[in-house]
């Protein structure tokens, strides 16, 4: 009996570890997916092409895209930073590093680890998926692939975009731009069916100091997908290859109400245009 007990053990141990190489395989395979829509021979941005917009737009893009910059459109991020897994209450914050790519709008893969000893978090969160592991073997969440998990991560990706990626958000015919007040202008972007909505509050200068949308979630005590406000605020940037973009970032549910909760604090150690 008791070798029947270890050899069950032994194939569900084995199950699992396989099951985590898949995810740490599926993580590489989009990425690489993704950083293949850099284009090779990119324009160079000109405040020409920023004419046409909203006054508190212009003064964004010439503010975060130098002249004669190549456009790219697609970066890797390497953070490390805070994540709360509790509420504003309780936060529950533990220390995480993580590995970024973002193409918007075709999709992010975000793949972290985070915690300490025995209560180490891993897994990735995607256009596609979300998938975290407990020490490595134990799977705690693993869904996606439905029309909600989509929507709501196309409003992350897509607000991240506007700050981490400035490019992938000049005006075409996915991309308009709208004013809301002097230092506001609305983002919408548009893909595969998908319209997602971010206001960007920018200094005198341009500087890009927060973004708000409304996403598409269930992070509330209903578990329910609907539209709630959702944002972060920005500081601490740098020059990367012509882009003066923010490092450091605080974001959460609840964007300027009293029941915000920055569950996600992270400073970028290191931004590159892969090509």
């Amino acid at each position: 009996m008791a070798l029947w007990v270890l050899t069950i053990v032994a194939v569900g141990l084995f199950g699992l570890f396989a099951r985590r190489r898949l995810d740490l395989r599926a993580d590489r395979d989009e990425m690489a997916r993704l950083s293949a829509f850099q284009p090779t021979d990119p324009p160079r941005f000109s405040a020409d092409m920023v004419a046409d917009l909203p006054e508190p737009a212009r003064r964004f893009f010439t503010f975060a895209i130098a002249e004669g910059t190549p456009l790219h459109t697609v970066a890797r991020l390497e953070m490390q930073g805070q994540f709360g897994m509790g509420d504003k209450s309780a936060p529950g914050y533990m220390p995480m590093r993580a590995t970024q790519v973002l193409a918007a709008p075709q999709g992010f893969v975000w793949a972290m680890s985070g915690g300490t000893g025995g209560m180490r978090l891993s897994g990735s969160d995607s256009a596609k998926w979300t998938r975290f592991w407990i020490a490595g073997l134990a799977p705690v969440a693993r869904f996606g692939g439905s029309a909600d998990h989509k929507r709501s991560a196309f409003g992350r990706y897509v607000a991240e975009a506007v700050f981490w990626t400035p490019a992938a958000v000049l005006p075409g015919s996915k991309v308009t731009w709208e004013p809301v007040s002097a230092n506001i202008a609305r983002m919408t972007m548009r893909h595969d069916g998908l319209e997602q909505a971010v206001d960007l509050t920018v200094a005198t200068d341009g500087r890009p100091e927060q973004v708000s949308f409304q996403r598409w979630s269930n992070a509330n005590p209903q578990k329910r997908h609907r539209l709630q406000s959702f944002g972060g605020y920005l500081s601490e940037f740098r020059e990367v290859e012509g882009f003066w973009l923010p490092t450091h970032v605080e974001a959460g549910n609840n964007f300027e109400t009293e029941a915000y909760f920055p569950f996600y604090i992270a400073d970028v150690t290191d931004i590159r245009f892969p090509r």
